[in-house]
């Protein structure tokens, strides 16, 4: 999905500003890479069986679309 059509769905489906709810699953150790991006955020976190991912869902009150773009764009980062 494209920026501009992710843009498009969030300015339709949230006022901000307003709680988002972020999904990230990763290598577990890359786990402190994310995490150095989250604070503030309410963290729940889930392994995975074997123990090799871990799923993150961070949820925080955000003031704008540019602000969860931009956030998504940073962790995207790693790997």
């Amino acid at each position: 999905m494209s920026v501009e059509k992710f843009r498009d769905l969030l300015d339709q489906s949230y006022q901000w500003p307003d709680y988002y709810e972020f999904k990230f699953i990763i290598k577990i150790e890359d786990k402190q890479l994310v995490m150095n991006h989250l604070e503030e955020f309410q963290i729940v976190e889930t392994a995975s069986a074997k123990g090799n991912y871990i799923s993150i869902s961070a949820r925080k009150l955000m003031k704008s679309t540019q602000e969860v773009i931009e956030l998504y764009e940073v962790v995207s980062k790693i790997k």
